[in-house]
Protein backbone atom coordinates (compact mmCIF):
# COMPACT_ATOMS: atom_id res chain seq x y z
CA UNK A 1 0.00 0.00 0.00
CA UNK A 2 1.21 3.50 -0.69
CA UNK A 3 2.70 5.27 2.47
CA UNK A 4 0.31 7.82 2.63
CA UNK A 5 -0.07 10.27 6.11
CA UNK A 6 -1.92 12.87 7.31
CA UNK A 7 0.95 14.93 8.86
CA UNK A 8 -0.81 16.29 11.64
CA UNK A 9 -2.27 13.43 13.49
CA UNK A 10 -0.49 10.26 10.88
CA UNK A 11 -3.90 8.96 9.98
CA UNK A 12 -3.31 5.89 7.23
CA UNK A 13 -5.64 7.88 3.83
CA UNK A 14 -7.77 4.77 3.19
CA UNK A 15 -9.27 5.49 6.82
CA UNK A 16 -9.90 8.64 5.84
CA UNK A 17 -11.81 8.30 2.36
CA UNK A 18 -13.50 4.65 2.84
CA UNK A 19 -15.45 5.47 5.57
CA UNK A 20 -17.68 8.37 3.14
CA UNK A 21 -18.04 9.64 -0.30
CA UNK A 22 -17.41 13.32 1.29
CA UNK A 23 -14.15 14.99 -0.80
CA UNK A 24 -11.02 15.26 0.97
CA UNK A 25 -8.60 17.57 0.86
CA UNK A 26 -4.95 15.87 0.08
CA UNK A 27 -1.95 16.47 -1.78
CA UNK A 28 0.18 13.44 -4.07
CA UNK A 29 3.62 14.38 -3.94
CA UNK A 30 6.88 12.68 -5.59
CA UNK A 31 4.49 10.95 -8.34
CA UNK A 32 5.72 11.56 -11.95
CA UNK A 33 2.73 13.10 -13.49
CA UNK A 34 1.34 12.22 -16.68
CA UNK A 35 -0.94 14.77 -17.61
CA UNK A 36 -3.55 13.21 -19.99
CA UNK A 37 -2.54 16.36 -23.07
CA UNK A 38 -0.10 13.90 -24.63
CA UNK A 39 2.72 16.09 -22.71
CA UNK A 40 6.13 14.36 -21.54
CA UNK A 41 5.80 12.94 -18.02
CA UNK A 42 7.05 15.47 -15.16
CA UNK A 43 7.82 15.44 -11.70
CA UNK A 44 5.09 17.59 -9.91
CA UNK A 45 2.75 17.21 -6.86
CA UNK A 46 -0.51 17.32 -7.05
CA UNK A 47 -3.27 18.98 -4.93
CA UNK A 48 -7.46 17.92 -3.98
CA UNK A 49 -9.71 19.91 -2.56
CA UNK A 50 -13.71 19.62 -2.52
CA UNK A 51 -13.12 17.10 -5.71
CA UNK A 52 -11.09 19.22 -8.28
CA UNK A 53 -7.44 19.32 -8.91
CA UNK A 54 -6.45 23.21 -7.22
CA UNK A 55 -2.72 23.00 -7.48
CA UNK A 56 -0.15 21.03 -9.88
CA UNK A 57 3.78 21.67 -9.18
CA UNK A 58 5.81 22.47 -6.21
CA UNK A 59 3.86 24.81 -4.65
CA UNK A 60 0.70 22.51 -4.05
CA UNK A 61 1.47 21.52 -0.18
CA UNK A 62 -0.18 23.30 2.66
CA UNK A 63 -0.37 22.82 6.48
CA UNK A 64 -1.98 20.30 8.03
CA UNK A 65 -2.93 18.67 4.47
CA UNK A 66 -2.91 14.76 4.22
CA UNK A 67 -0.23 13.27 1.90
CA UNK A 68 -0.05 10.68 -0.03
CA UNK A 69 3.09 9.45 -0.60
CA UNK A 70 3.87 8.91 -5.16
CA UNK A 71 7.52 8.49 -5.13
CA UNK A 72 7.97 5.67 -7.91
CA UNK A 73 4.68 5.40 -9.30
CA UNK A 74 2.94 8.04 -12.27
CA UNK A 75 -0.20 9.98 -11.25
CA UNK A 76 -2.57 9.89 -14.24
CA UNK A 77 -6.16 11.27 -15.01
CA UNK A 78 -8.87 8.47 -14.40
CA UNK A 79 -9.17 6.77 -17.33
CA UNK A 80 -12.50 7.10 -19.44
CA UNK A 81 -13.98 4.08 -20.58
CA UNK A 82 -15.95 5.46 -23.82
CA UNK A 83 -16.97 1.90 -25.13
CA UNK A 84 -18.75 0.52 -21.47
CA UNK A 85 -21.18 -1.79 -20.44
CA UNK A 86 -20.37 -2.00 -16.89
CA UNK A 87 -23.78 -0.91 -15.75
CA UNK A 88 -24.56 -4.21 -16.42
CA UNK A 89 -25.08 -5.44 -12.91
CA UNK A 90 -23.88 -2.02 -11.35
CA UNK A 91 -26.64 -1.52 -8.77
CA UNK A 92 -25.50 -5.21 -7.23
CA UNK A 93 -21.99 -4.25 -7.67
CA UNK A 94 -22.03 -0.29 -7.19
CA UNK A 95 -18.22 -0.42 -6.26
CA UNK A 96 -17.84 -1.42 -9.91
CA UNK A 97 -15.21 -2.70 -8.95
CA UNK A 98 -14.21 -4.44 -12.29
CA UNK A 99 -13.45 -1.13 -14.04
CA UNK A 100 -12.80 0.97 -10.70
CA UNK A 101 -9.17 -1.19 -10.44
CA UNK A 102 -8.09 -0.92 -13.84
CA UNK A 103 -7.87 2.66 -12.90
CA UNK A 104 -11.28 3.94 -14.89
CA UNK A 105 -13.22 6.64 -13.65
CA UNK A 106 -16.12 7.25 -16.10
CA UNK A 107 -18.16 4.76 -17.72
CA UNK A 108 -20.01 5.92 -21.13
CA UNK A 109 -23.05 3.50 -21.65
CA UNK A 110 -25.54 3.61 -23.95
CA UNK A 111 -23.59 1.67 -26.27
CA UNK A 112 -24.08 -0.66 -29.42
CA UNK A 113 -27.74 1.09 -30.01
CA UNK A 114 -28.85 -0.34 -26.36
CA UNK A 115 -29.38 1.53 -22.88
CA UNK A 116 -31.99 2.61 -20.68
CA UNK A 117 -35.05 5.19 -21.96
CA UNK A 118 -35.16 7.71 -20.20
CA UNK A 119 -32.14 9.04 -19.83
CA UNK A 120 -32.91 11.16 -17.34
CA UNK A 121 -34.22 8.01 -15.15
CA UNK A 122 -30.84 6.28 -15.29
CA UNK A 123 -29.38 10.04 -14.26
CA UNK A 124 -31.90 10.03 -11.16
CA UNK A 125 -30.71 7.01 -10.36
CA UNK A 126 -27.78 7.49 -10.09
CA UNK A 127 -27.61 10.44 -8.15
CA UNK A 128 -30.34 8.56 -5.18
CA UNK A 129 -27.90 4.89 -5.48
CA UNK A 130 -24.79 6.35 -6.65
CA UNK A 131 -21.96 4.07 -7.61
CA UNK A 132 -18.05 4.29 -7.55
CA UNK A 133 -17.46 5.75 -11.14
CA UNK A 134 -19.03 8.54 -13.13
CA UNK A 135 -21.48 7.60 -15.38
CA UNK A 136 -22.46 9.12 -18.63
CA UNK A 137 -24.70 7.97 -21.44
CA UNK A 138 -25.87 8.08 -25.21
CA UNK A 139 -29.26 7.59 -26.55
CA UNK A 140 -29.81 4.03 -27.94
CA UNK A 141 -31.13 3.37 -31.66
CA UNK A 142 -32.04 0.38 -31.06
CA UNK A 143 -33.99 1.28 -27.60
CA UNK A 144 -35.59 4.18 -29.66
CA UNK A 145 -36.77 2.16 -32.77
CA UNK A 146 -38.41 -0.58 -29.67
CA UNK A 147 -39.92 2.43 -27.95
CA UNK A 148 -41.71 3.38 -31.33
CA UNK A 149 -42.07 0.32 -33.90
CA UNK A 150 -42.16 -2.63 -30.75
CA UNK A 151 -42.04 -6.10 -31.55
CA UNK A 152 -43.04 -4.75 -35.46
CA UNK A 153 -39.50 -4.13 -36.36
CA UNK A 154 -38.13 -6.10 -39.55
CA UNK A 155 -38.63 -3.60 -42.09
CA UNK A 156 -38.06 0.03 -42.96
CA UNK A 157 -40.09 2.59 -40.55
CA UNK A 158 -42.58 4.93 -41.52
CA UNK A 159 -42.19 8.53 -42.20
CA UNK A 160 -44.34 8.86 -39.16
CA UNK A 161 -42.22 6.77 -37.21
CA UNK A 162 -39.49 8.20 -38.02
CA UNK A 163 -40.73 11.51 -36.55
CA UNK A 164 -41.70 10.29 -33.22
CA UNK A 165 -38.14 8.99 -33.54
CA UNK A 166 -37.09 11.95 -33.30
CA UNK A 167 -38.84 13.64 -31.09
CA UNK A 168 -37.70 10.44 -28.04
CA UNK A 169 -34.03 11.74 -29.50
CA UNK A 170 -34.64 15.22 -28.53
CA UNK A 171 -36.12 15.13 -25.09
CA UNK A 172 -33.26 12.45 -24.34
CA UNK A 173 -30.78 14.98 -25.73
CA UNK A 174 -32.17 17.72 -23.53
CA UNK A 175 -31.74 15.47 -20.37
CA UNK A 176 -28.26 15.73 -21.38
CA UNK A 177 -27.46 12.77 -23.13
CA UNK A 178 -23.87 12.62 -25.18
CA UNK A 179 -25.31 11.72 -28.74
CA UNK A 180 -26.69 9.32 -30.40
CA UNK A 181 -25.80 5.30 -30.85
CA UNK A 182 -26.27 2.58 -33.23
CA UNK A 183 -26.04 -1.13 -33.24
CA UNK A 184 -26.35 -1.73 -36.89
CA UNK A 185 -25.68 -5.08 -36.56
CA UNK A 186 -27.97 -5.88 -34.52
CA UNK A 187 -31.81 -6.35 -33.99
CA UNK A 188 -34.00 -4.19 -34.53
CA UNK A 189 -31.46 -1.43 -36.20
CA UNK A 190 -29.98 -3.38 -38.72
CA UNK A 191 -33.85 -3.61 -40.35
CA UNK A 192 -33.29 0.24 -40.66
CA UNK A 193 -33.05 2.58 -43.49
CA UNK A 194 -29.97 4.76 -43.91
CA UNK A 195 -32.25 7.97 -43.92
CA UNK A 196 -33.76 6.83 -40.53
CA UNK A 197 -30.61 6.87 -38.96
CA UNK A 198 -29.16 9.98 -40.71
CA UNK A 199 -32.90 11.64 -39.46
CA UNK A 200 -31.92 11.17 -35.85
CA UNK A 201 -28.27 12.35 -36.28
CA UNK A 202 -29.99 15.48 -37.77
CA UNK A 203 -31.39 15.56 -34.30
CA UNK A 204 -28.67 14.99 -32.37
CA UNK A 205 -26.41 17.78 -34.24
CA UNK A 206 -29.11 19.86 -33.60
CA UNK A 207 -28.40 19.58 -29.84
CA UNK A 208 -24.77 19.54 -29.71
CA UNK A 209 -24.66 16.02 -29.66
CA UNK A 210 -22.40 13.13 -31.25
CA UNK A 211 -22.87 10.10 -32.82
CA UNK A 212 -21.05 6.78 -31.97
CA UNK A 213 -21.79 3.71 -34.44
CA UNK A 214 -21.25 -0.33 -34.22
CA UNK A 215 -21.38 0.14 -37.85
CA UNK A 216 -23.31 -2.05 -39.95
CA UNK A 217 -20.38 -4.46 -40.72
CA UNK A 218 -16.55 -5.27 -39.41
CA UNK A 219 -15.99 -7.55 -41.65
CA UNK A 220 -17.30 -8.55 -45.57
CA UNK A 221 -19.26 -5.00 -45.80
CA UNK A 222 -16.91 -2.79 -43.55
CA UNK A 223 -16.01 -0.59 -46.41
CA UNK A 224 -19.44 0.34 -46.96
CA UNK A 225 -20.30 0.86 -43.06
CA UNK A 226 -17.31 3.24 -42.94
CA UNK A 227 -18.62 5.31 -45.73
CA UNK A 228 -22.20 5.23 -43.89
CA UNK A 229 -20.73 6.58 -40.84
CA UNK A 230 -18.41 9.10 -43.11
CA UNK A 231 -21.54 10.43 -44.36
CA UNK A 232 -23.45 10.72 -41.62
CA UNK A 233 -20.75 13.06 -40.07
CA UNK A 234 -20.73 15.02 -43.58
CA UNK A 235 -24.14 15.85 -44.03
CA UNK A 236 -25.39 15.85 -40.36
CA UNK A 237 -22.23 18.05 -39.11
CA UNK A 238 -21.82 16.19 -35.78
CA UNK A 239 -18.70 14.20 -34.70
CA UNK A 240 -18.56 10.50 -35.19
CA UNK A 241 -16.81 7.62 -33.85
CA UNK A 242 -16.69 3.78 -34.80
CA UNK A 243 -16.96 1.92 -31.58
CA UNK A 244 -14.44 -0.86 -30.97
CA UNK A 245 -12.93 -0.33 -34.13
CA UNK A 246 -11.66 -3.75 -35.91
CA UNK A 247 -11.24 -5.90 -39.10
CA UNK A 248 -12.96 -8.80 -38.27
CA UNK A 249 -12.40 -10.93 -41.25
CA UNK A 250 -9.76 -13.05 -41.92
CA UNK A 251 -9.58 -12.09 -45.43
CA UNK A 252 -8.56 -8.66 -44.55
CA UNK A 253 -6.11 -9.20 -41.91
CA UNK A 254 -3.31 -6.68 -42.68
CA UNK A 255 -5.62 -4.48 -44.39
CA UNK A 256 -5.61 -1.21 -41.80
CA UNK A 257 -3.25 1.28 -44.01
CA UNK A 258 -5.93 1.70 -46.69
CA UNK A 259 -8.56 1.98 -44.17
CA UNK A 260 -6.92 4.55 -42.07
CA UNK A 261 -5.78 6.60 -44.93
CA UNK A 262 -9.94 6.64 -45.79
CA UNK A 263 -10.45 8.21 -42.23
CA UNK A 264 -7.26 10.42 -42.42
CA UNK A 265 -8.89 11.50 -46.19
CA UNK A 266 -11.97 11.96 -44.49
CA UNK A 267 -10.49 14.35 -41.45
CA UNK A 268 -8.85 16.19 -43.89
CA UNK A 269 -11.89 16.76 -46.12
CA UNK A 270 -13.79 18.28 -42.28
CA UNK A 271 -15.39 15.28 -41.08
CA UNK A 272 -14.44 14.23 -37.35
CA UNK A 273 -14.36 10.96 -37.07
CA UNK A 274 -12.38 8.80 -34.79
CA UNK A 275 -12.46 5.54 -33.06
CA UNK A 276 -12.15 3.75 -30.00
CA UNK A 277 -10.17 0.46 -29.77
CA UNK A 278 -10.39 -2.42 -27.37
CA UNK A 279 -6.87 -4.09 -26.85
CA UNK A 280 -7.68 -8.00 -27.82
CA UNK A 281 -8.41 -10.24 -30.97
CA UNK A 282 -11.34 -11.54 -29.67
CA UNK A 283 -14.95 -9.97 -29.46
CA UNK A 284 -18.14 -11.05 -27.67
CA UNK A 285 -21.53 -11.03 -29.39
CA UNK A 286 -24.39 -13.29 -30.41
CA UNK A 287 -24.42 -16.15 -32.80
CA UNK A 288 -26.41 -14.06 -35.11
CA UNK A 289 -24.16 -11.13 -35.94
CA UNK A 290 -22.25 -13.48 -38.61
CA UNK A 291 -25.02 -13.60 -40.49
CA UNK A 292 -26.26 -10.11 -41.62
CA UNK A 293 -29.18 -11.66 -43.79
CA UNK A 294 -30.60 -13.27 -40.35
CA UNK A 295 -31.66 -16.52 -42.76
CA UNK A 296 -30.87 -19.55 -40.44
CA UNK A 297 -31.60 -21.93 -42.94
CA UNK A 298 -28.47 -21.01 -45.22
CA UNK A 299 -25.70 -23.39 -44.73
CA UNK A 300 -23.56 -21.68 -47.21
CA UNK A 301 -23.87 -18.88 -45.17
CA UNK A 302 -22.71 -20.43 -41.93
CA UNK A 303 -19.80 -22.25 -43.91
CA UNK A 304 -18.37 -18.59 -45.24
CA UNK A 305 -18.72 -17.46 -41.85
CA UNK A 306 -17.15 -19.96 -40.18
CA UNK A 307 -13.98 -20.03 -42.91
CA UNK A 308 -13.73 -16.40 -42.84
CA UNK A 309 -14.62 -14.16 -40.16
CA UNK A 310 -14.41 -16.92 -36.83
CA UNK A 311 -13.19 -20.31 -36.97
CA UNK A 312 -16.09 -22.99 -35.34
CA UNK A 313 -12.67 -23.98 -32.46
CA UNK A 314 -12.63 -19.89 -31.88
CA UNK A 315 -16.52 -19.28 -31.24
CA UNK A 316 -16.85 -19.88 -27.45
CA UNK A 317 -20.40 -19.97 -26.19
CA UNK A 318 -20.84 -18.01 -22.63
CA UNK A 319 -23.95 -17.65 -22.00
CA UNK A 320 -26.44 -19.92 -23.67
CA UNK A 321 -29.77 -20.93 -21.09
CA UNK A 322 -31.18 -22.94 -23.63
CA UNK A 323 -28.75 -25.70 -22.73
CA UNK A 324 -26.42 -24.41 -19.94
CA UNK A 325 -24.27 -27.53 -20.17
CA UNK A 326 -22.92 -25.94 -23.63
CA UNK A 327 -21.29 -22.60 -21.76
CA UNK A 328 -17.20 -22.69 -22.35
CA UNK A 329 -18.09 -25.19 -25.01
CA UNK A 330 -16.41 -24.06 -28.39
CA UNK A 331 -19.29 -24.57 -31.85
CA UNK A 332 -16.44 -26.92 -33.03
CA UNK A 333 -16.80 -28.97 -29.35
CA UNK A 334 -20.82 -28.91 -29.79
CA UNK A 335 -20.91 -30.02 -33.44
CA UNK A 336 -18.44 -32.91 -32.01
CA UNK A 337 -21.22 -33.73 -29.40
CA UNK A 338 -24.08 -33.83 -31.48
CA UNK A 339 -22.10 -35.24 -34.70
CA UNK A 340 -23.04 -32.80 -36.88
CA UNK A 341 -20.14 -30.38 -39.40
CA UNK A 342 -19.78 -27.04 -37.47
CA UNK A 343 -22.15 -25.33 -39.92
CA UNK A 344 -24.84 -26.86 -39.32
CA UNK A 345 -24.59 -27.14 -35.29
CA UNK A 346 -23.84 -23.26 -35.67
CA UNK A 347 -27.11 -23.10 -37.24
CA UNK A 348 -28.91 -24.86 -34.93
CA UNK A 349 -27.15 -23.22 -31.84
CA UNK A 350 -29.10 -20.08 -33.22
CA UNK A 351 -32.99 -21.68 -33.82
CA UNK A 352 -32.89 -23.54 -31.00
CA UNK A 353 -32.18 -20.72 -28.67
CA UNK A 354 -34.57 -18.57 -30.97
CA UNK A 355 -37.47 -21.37 -30.29
CA UNK A 356 -37.39 -21.05 -26.25
CA UNK A 357 -37.02 -17.22 -26.43
CA UNK A 358 -34.08 -16.81 -25.37
CA UNK A 359 -30.83 -15.05 -26.17
CA UNK A 360 -27.09 -16.22 -26.45
CA UNK A 361 -23.39 -15.13 -26.04
CA UNK A 362 -20.80 -16.01 -27.97
CA UNK A 363 -16.80 -14.76 -27.84
CA UNK A 364 -14.98 -15.35 -31.47
CA UNK A 365 -11.71 -14.31 -32.31
CA UNK A 366 -11.43 -12.78 -35.89
CA UNK A 367 -9.07 -10.23 -35.67
CA UNK A 368 -4.82 -10.36 -35.78
CA UNK A 369 -2.66 -8.97 -33.11
CA UNK A 370 -1.08 -6.67 -35.16
CA UNK A 371 -4.30 -5.20 -36.77
CA UNK A 372 -5.35 -4.33 -33.14
CA UNK A 373 -1.88 -2.52 -32.33
CA UNK A 374 -2.44 -0.60 -35.69
CA UNK A 375 -5.45 0.68 -34.83
CA UNK A 376 -4.96 1.31 -31.38
CA UNK A 377 -1.92 3.45 -32.15
CA UNK A 378 -4.07 5.58 -35.45
CA UNK A 379 -3.90 9.18 -33.78
CA UNK A 380 -7.37 9.39 -32.91
CA UNK A 381 -8.47 6.17 -31.47
CA UNK A 382 -9.04 6.36 -27.74
CA UNK A 383 -9.04 3.03 -25.39
CA UNK A 384 -12.54 1.28 -24.58
CA UNK A 385 -13.23 -1.94 -22.79
CA UNK A 386 -16.53 -2.87 -24.33
CA UNK A 387 -16.31 -4.70 -20.97
CA UNK A 388 -18.73 -5.46 -18.42
CA UNK A 389 -18.98 -6.23 -14.50
CA UNK A 390 -19.63 -10.18 -14.82
CA UNK A 391 -18.33 -10.73 -17.67
CA UNK A 392 -16.90 -13.87 -19.64
CA UNK A 393 -14.37 -11.66 -21.78
CA UNK A 394 -11.57 -10.79 -19.69
CA UNK A 395 -12.01 -7.12 -21.40
CA UNK A 396 -14.62 -6.55 -18.90
CA UNK A 397 -11.63 -6.64 -16.38
CA UNK A 398 -8.01 -6.35 -18.14
CA UNK A 399 -8.66 -3.65 -21.43
CA UNK A 400 -6.96 -0.25 -20.19
CA UNK A 401 -4.18 -2.29 -17.79
CA UNK A 402 -3.37 -4.50 -20.97
CA UNK A 403 -2.62 -1.55 -23.36
CA UNK A 404 -0.22 0.04 -20.77
CA UNK A 405 1.67 -3.98 -20.54
CA UNK A 406 1.03 -5.04 -23.84
CA UNK A 407 1.29 -1.82 -26.23
CA UNK A 408 4.24 0.35 -23.85
CA UNK A 409 6.10 -1.74 -21.82
CA UNK A 410 6.14 -4.74 -23.69
CA UNK A 411 6.11 -3.90 -27.60
CA UNK A 412 7.08 -0.11 -27.31
CA UNK A 413 4.28 0.56 -29.93
CA UNK A 414 3.31 3.43 -28.08
CA UNK A 415 4.58 5.49 -25.35
CA UNK A 416 3.17 6.10 -22.20
CA UNK A 417 2.34 9.94 -22.48
CA UNK A 418 0.64 8.62 -25.67
CA UNK A 419 -1.35 5.44 -23.41
CA UNK A 420 -2.41 7.61 -20.93
CA UNK A 421 -3.90 10.62 -23.19
CA UNK A 422 -5.85 7.97 -25.03
CA UNK A 423 -7.20 6.84 -21.90
CA UNK A 424 -8.22 9.84 -20.52
CA UNK A 425 -7.57 13.15 -22.33
CA UNK A 426 -8.33 12.06 -25.73
CA UNK A 427 -11.53 10.17 -24.82
CA UNK A 428 -12.94 13.22 -22.70
CA UNK A 429 -12.61 14.75 -25.86
CA UNK A 430 -13.79 12.19 -28.40
CA UNK A 431 -16.94 12.53 -26.12
CA UNK A 432 -17.38 16.24 -25.23
CA UNK A 433 -16.65 16.01 -21.65
CA UNK A 434 -14.71 19.10 -20.77
CA UNK A 435 -13.76 19.02 -16.78
CA UNK A 436 -12.31 15.46 -16.54
CA UNK A 437 -9.48 13.30 -18.39
CA UNK A 438 -6.32 15.72 -17.84
CA UNK A 439 -4.49 16.81 -14.65
CA UNK A 440 -4.74 20.68 -14.80
CA UNK A 441 -6.16 23.11 -11.95
CA UNK A 442 -9.74 22.82 -12.06
CA UNK A 443 -10.30 19.69 -13.78
CA UNK A 444 -12.38 16.68 -11.21
CA UNK A 445 -10.05 15.29 -9.33
CA UNK A 446 -10.19 11.89 -10.95
CA UNK A 447 -6.86 10.42 -10.65
CA UNK A 448 -5.24 6.74 -10.73
CA UNK A 449 -1.78 6.42 -9.05
CA UNK A 450 0.09 3.64 -10.70
CA UNK A 451 3.55 1.66 -10.80
CA UNK A 452 4.06 1.50 -14.46
CA UNK A 453 7.21 -1.28 -14.34
CA UNK A 454 4.04 -3.67 -12.59
CA UNK A 455 0.97 -3.06 -14.24
CA UNK A 456 -0.64 -5.58 -15.80
CA UNK A 457 -3.84 -7.62 -16.81
CA UNK A 458 -4.79 -10.68 -15.54
CA UNK A 459 -8.27 -11.10 -16.73
CA UNK A 460 -8.02 -14.57 -19.36
CA UNK A 461 -10.55 -16.55 -20.66
CA UNK A 462 -10.06 -19.08 -18.21
CA UNK A 463 -10.26 -16.46 -15.55
CA UNK A 464 -12.01 -13.10 -17.04
CA UNK A 465 -12.65 -11.49 -13.82
CA UNK A 466 -9.19 -11.37 -12.48
CA UNK A 467 -8.35 -8.11 -11.41
CA UNK A 468 -5.09 -6.14 -12.33
CA UNK A 469 -2.13 -5.81 -10.83
CA UNK A 470 0.16 -2.76 -10.14
CA UNK A 471 -2.37 0.06 -9.98
CA UNK A 472 -2.37 1.44 -6.17
CA UNK A 473 -5.11 4.08 -5.53
CA UNK A 474 -7.98 4.80 -7.63
CA UNK A 475 -9.64 8.60 -7.00
CA UNK A 476 -13.17 9.37 -8.02
CA UNK A 477 -14.37 13.40 -7.86
CA UNK A 478 -11.28 13.59 -4.78
CA UNK A 479 -12.16 10.24 -3.01
CA UNK A 480 -10.23 6.59 -3.38
CA UNK A 481 -12.70 4.13 -4.56
CA UNK A 482 -9.80 1.26 -5.01
CA UNK A 483 -6.62 0.91 -2.71
CA UNK A 484 -4.05 -1.69 -4.25
CA UNK A 485 -6.74 -3.88 -5.73
CA UNK A 486 -10.05 -3.50 -3.22
CA UNK A 487 -12.93 -1.34 -3.29
CA UNK A 488 -12.56 1.08 -0.36
CA UNK A 489 -16.48 1.04 -0.04
CA UNK A 490 -16.95 4.96 -1.10
CA UNK A 491 -18.95 5.52 -3.86
CA UNK A 492 -18.78 9.15 -5.07
CA UNK A 493 -19.35 8.93 -8.50
CA UNK A 494 -21.57 11.12 -10.11
CA UNK A 495 -23.96 11.33 -13.85
CA UNK A 496 -21.99 13.62 -16.86
CA UNK A 497 -24.67 15.59 -18.41
CA UNK A 498 -23.67 16.90 -22.10
CA UNK A 499 -22.72 20.27 -21.82
CA UNK A 500 -24.58 22.50 -23.11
Amino acid sequence: MIRSVLRAALVPAVALWATASAAESFVIVGATVVDGTGAPARKADVRVEDGRITAVGKRAHGKGVPVVEGSGLVLAPGFIDTHSHHDRNLDAHLDALAAAAQGITTIVVGQDGGGPLPVAGLFAKREAQPAAVNVATYIGHNSVRDAVMGADYKRAATPAEVERMVAVVEDNMRAGALGLSTGLEYDPGIYSDPSEVMALARATARHGGRYISHMRSEDTRLDAAVDELLEIGRTARLPVQISHFKIAIVDRWGDTAPLLAKLDAARRAGIDVTADVYPYTYWQSNLEVLLPKRDFTDLAAAEFALAHMARPEDLRLTQYPANPAYVGKTVAEVAALRHVPPARAYLDLIVEAEAKGMHNVVMGRSMADDDVAALIAWPHSNICSDGGIEDAHPRGAGAFPRVLAWMVRETGRLKLEEAIYKMSGLAADHMGIGDRGRIAVGQAADLVLFDPATVADRATIENPTALPVGIRTVWVNGVAVVETGKATGARPGKPIRRAN
